[in-house]
């Protein structure tokens, strides 16, 4: 829940684990790759709904399992916002935007910790609960519960008493901003998931564009809708959601349609009127231009070059206020280094503008570009050092010479704000707790947490760099979903360009390669008429781990989608390094055919299987008859 306005008995509950195994660096050197780890567990620990049999983090129960069924809607799933057990819709949208960034733009360095397996199930836990709560092209399921209610009661998720009341978002009830980030999420995702599973990449698509359209379409605040959100999450406006969610929909599409949505409105909507020095939940417009710059760095003869290059210098103004070089219009900082941005949970702000940094930090390395700043120029390396400052204030380095990772090094909070982590485990204390019952016997004992909550990001020190370690100092010991959820991306990208001591390497033995040049041999052309008569369409059945390695089980069914019956169809499969089954291999390196006298007759399909690590493999058509 967003930290702005909470009363005294506001509780937000994160979970930690008190049986998971977790191997946590113990040298003094910075693990990137261990926070990644530890940073992903926080999301089990967040999860509302009945949970799978390999969830990790074992003092959690199943919960909510009956959410939205009072109201004729199956809303079971999804994450508690933060300490407490209500589902925001605005802040879990933009932890799935984040969460999918990350993947989708560091997802070499996120396979290469092992790790994309767990961040896809983080985003996918996320995505499937949204899909549940879009029943309708214009309905949309905003919130499960009442910030006010839940906030009287100081129990564990598995013992909830308060009312678990949903609101929805119609053409009557708008909420562009929530809707529009919604859009956003799913369109982040689908670019998340296309390499291993493209036909829920295009579900989740399919989606985005009918979020988009409605929340172009019925415009206002969410909050306005539904008041009960007006103290926990107020919305700032609209206008940025509507840049983000077009321009994340161009991302994943291409369709210049809606690039052309973010330049007819770039002036009326205040992407290149609005100069920032923020970047979270509520305000998107520095993510906004940082990613039209990269359709410019990309494309400088663009037909819409001089709106981009205004977008350009709002990315920059963002860019130049981090690193103290915006002409005296600088991002504040304490003493030791942190940026500062509010007094309640500033860390989400410090987490997200440290990700937008090294993500715009690697567009500029790409083309060779740096940033002028009115005190002095900044190259793409110094972003990304002063992102890496960032992250090592988070975790450790830092006057307190404590982590702010609860979980991560030697010394981190024990007495978080959340209520599952604060109180014994369902598996342990089997009978229930009461509403005021856990504030009596829980909430104000002087003890640590019975649960560690790993991988949970508190809202961290004041603007002295001081930190009051107390369950009741909500402001600094509370995490929320979307301050963690920008740390997979930075973290990722932090461990592949400065490396450290840790659990991590970038080859680990019995790791499959999956890197295009594993074959010297060429391969034939692959087939370039005018249309394929077949589609592909993939998906992963299974996963597994073996030797420190993820293995996934890829399936792909062959669809004859032309009018007439396909036969002797030869494939080029290119970047397999494992078994494969159902087609047979030819004698030219990489070029398989479906078994002797198969033929595809139209609107027929054959399905083959192959195991391997990491992204799936690329298939095209080299001929048929």
């Amino acid at each position: 829940m967003e930290l702005t306005m909470k009363s005294l008995t506001a509780g937000f509950a994160v979970s930690a684990a008190i049986l998971i195994s977790l191997s946590v660096s113990s040298s003094s050197a910075t693990s990137y790759g261990d926070a990644v780890e530890t940073s992903l567990l926080f999301f089990e620990a967040q999860r509302s709904g009945k949970l799978p049999t390999d969830h990790r983090v074992k003092w959690r129960g199943d919960s909510a399992v009956h959410d939205g069924f009072s109201q004729g809607v199956d809303l079971v799933g999804g994450y508690y916002d933060a300490g407490d057990h209500v589902k925001f819709g605005l802040p879990m949208a933009f932890t799935i935007t984040m969460l999918a960034w990350g993947a989708a733009e560091f997802r070499k360095e996120i396979a290469g910790l092992n790790q994309m397996d767990h961040a896809l199930r983080a985003i996918r836990w996320g995505t499937d609960y949204i899909l549940k709560a879009h029943p309708q092209p214009d309905v949309l399921w905003a919130q499960v519960g009442d910030g006010n209610s839940d906030h009287y009661c100081w129990e564990r998720a598995e013992d909830m008493t308060t009312p678990r009341n949903a609101y929805k978002l119609d053409n009557e009830n708008p909420g562009s901003d929530l809707t529009s980030e919604t859009a956003a999420a799913l369109a982040a995702a689908s670019l998340a998931f296309r390499p291993y599973n493209s036909s829920y990449s295009n579900l989740l698509l399919v989606h985005a564009k009918q979020l988009f359209s409605f929340a172009d379409r019925f415009r206002g605040q969410y909050d306005d809708s539904i008041e009960s959100a007006q103290q926990f999450y107020p919305s700032s406006g609209y206008s940025d959601e509507l840049l983000w969610g077009a321009t994340w929909l161009y991302r994943a599409t291409g369709d210049q349609t809606y690039l052309k949505y973010a330049i007819d409105n770039a002036g009326s909507m205040g992407g290149i009127s609005w100069g920032v020095k923020e970047f979270s939940w509520d305000t998107k417009y520095a993510g906004v231009q940082v990613l039209l710059s990269k359709v410019l760095m990309d494309n400088p003869h663009s037909p819409y070059a001089s709106i981009l290059k205004q977008y350009q210098a709002k990315a920059e103004y963002f860019t130049c206020a981090c690193v103290q070089k915006n002409g005296g219009y600088n991002v504040n900082r304490t003493p030791g280094g942190l940026m500062y941005m509010h007094n309640w949970n500033n860390m989400q702000y410090v987490s997200s503008a440290s990700f937008l940094l090294a993500v715009y930090s690697v567009y500029l390395s790409a083309s060779k570009a740096k940033v002028t700043c009115p005190n002095g120029q900044v190259q793409p390396q110094d972003l990304l050092n002063f992102a890496k400052s960032q992250g090592d204030y988070i975790l450790g380095k830092n006057p307190k010479s404590i982590s702010y990772l609860v979980g991560y090094g030697q010394s981190y909070p024990t007495h978080v704000h959340h209520r599952g982590a604060s109180i014994t485990s369902i598996s342990v204390l089997q009978s229930a707790v009461g509403c005021v019952q856990g504030f009596d016997a829980w909430y104000r004992r002087p003890e640590g947490n019975p649960n560690v909550i790993y991988g949970a990001l508190v809202g961290g020190p004041d603007k002295n760099d001081g930190f009051y370690d107390d369950r009741s100092n909500y402001e600094q010991t509370e995490p929320t979903l979307s301050a963690c959820a920008p740390l997979i991306g930075l973290f990722s990208k932090l461990q592949s360009a400065y490396g450290a001591p840790g659990s991590y390497q970038d080859q680990r033995p019995g790791t499959p390669s999956t890197s295009p040049g594993s074959y010297s041999q060429k391969t034939p052309p692959a087939y370039t008429g005018s249309k394929s008569p077949v589609q592909f369409l993939h998906s992963i059945t299974s996963s597994w781990n073996h030797g420190g390695a993820t293995y996934y089980r890829h399936q792909v069914i062959i669809k004859n989608i032309s009018q007439k019956p396909v036969s002797d169809l030869k494939l080029q499969i290119e970047n397999i390094s494992g078994s494969l089954w159902g087609l047979t291999p030819t004698q030219e390196k990489n070029i398989y055919q479906l078994p002797h006298l198969q033929v595809l007759k139209p609107g027929s399909q054959y399905m083959f299987v192959y195991v391997q690590g990491g992204p799936q493999a690329k298939i095209s058509v080299v001929s048929y008859h």
